[in-house]
């Protein structure tokens, strides 16, 4: 007669045989999910936090559009020459900031007597005390509750920076560093200003002497900078100005480079620049009677308009597409001329 606990011995041969799958026992591997794949981010490697008279950098490549935060710094060189999604700056003195092109935002926070080269989409102070900044911004700069900021416009070259930019989305021709709005404006006083017209940015922000930091290959020449420097909201020198057009294509920003380097050596200004999709009613504005030239372009892609200023410029223009740009479509208009050229 059994026992009512009794167990039946495994013979030799089911001790030796695995069991099948789904039976009790099988030690099945743990099921990956597309996030277990992903390399973990360390936070630590993305944030420069309450540094003291140091300096400190992340070279092209170490951020990799990730976020970044820079908080509780004094009297420190940083320098993050790399794209990023997000930066912000909190409770930051006395430091030298250089950023790479950043997809979103960078806001300032609770800083004071700080100099800074930044390129991104939007850029916000609150609770800030003499800052200035270098700026490229692809939409209107905020300041809030913040007094004595001053804005130029960036300048700034390496050869990476380029790619940077396209990396973040951000178009070195969409830069809006001047046209400043303050969100708390006090009656009879101006809480920003614009940088001398001859302020130069190695004094802003020096050249990195960390050794790690030198192999970046940096230019602060004006004629080398990735972003095109313009005028802004700075008083025109005449009341003659010109528009110029480039249509999509395959050398469309080397064409947009090369007619402002041939502009500025006759002296005449560039007052703003932009990269934007143009609809045919802003083509029937623009080039009225040429319109018809120059809608069916339009599909090719976003344009990039060039504002320049000075006496003469209209005909400087013409004559500079006509001797550099052979075979090119021309329209000019009078009274406040606006021409433009297509590739």
């Amino acid at each position: 007669m059994g026992c009512l606990f009794s167990k039946k011995r495994k013979t030799e041969k089911e001790r030796q045989t695995p069991p099948a799958s789904g039976e009790a026992g099988e030690q099945q591997p743990p099921k990956l999910y597309s996030w277990d794949k992903r390399e973990k981010i360390d936070p630590k490697d993305y944030m420069f936090n309450g540094l003291k008279n140091e300096t400190v950098g992340r070279l092209p490549g170490k951020v990799a559009g990730q976020q970044f935060v820079i908080q509780d710094c004094e009297n420190c060189n940083i320098y993050i020459f790399d794209h990023s999604a997000t930066i912000t700056i909190d409770d930051c003195t006395s430091c030298r900031i250089f950023l790479g092109p950043v997809k979103g935002s960078v806001f300032f926070r609770n800083c004071r007597d700080c100099k800074c080269i930044v390129a991104c989409q939007q850029f916000r102070t609150r609770d800030c005390r003499k800052l200035e900044v270098f700026l490229s911004c692809a939409t209107q700069p905020i300041i809030e509750s913040s007094a004595n900021i001053k804005f130029g416009c960036f300048q700034f070259y390496y050869p990476e920076l380029a790619f940077q930019f396209k990396d973040a989305g951000l178009s070195i021709f969409n830069n809006t560093w001047s046209n400043v709005h303050d969100f708390t404006p006090v009656s009879g006083e101006n809480n920003w200003s614009l940088l001398p017209e001859d302020a130069v940015v190695q004094d802003c922000v020096p050249l990195p002497t960390l050794e790690e930091l030198k192999a970046v290959r940096i230019s602060t020449d004006a004629s080398k900078s990735i972003v095109p420097i313009t005028r802004g909201q700075r008083q025109k020198i005449s009341e003659e100005s010109c528009l110029a057009v480039l249509f999509a294509g395959d050398y469309t920003t080397a064409n947009a480079r090369k007619l402002i380097d041939e502009m500025l050596s006759r002296s005449f200004l560039l007052v703003q620049t932009k990269e934007v999709s143009m609809k045919p009613e802003d083509a029937q504005r623009i080039f009225r009677g040429k319109a018809p030239d120059f809608i069916p372009l339009l599909d090719k892609g976003p344009v990039i308009a060039l504002e320049f200023n000075g006496d003469g410029a209209v005909e400087g223009c013409q004559l500079i597409i006509n001797d550099v740009f052979n075979g090119t479509k021309f329209s000019k208009e009078s009274n406040h001329t606006k021409d433009s050229k297509k590739n």
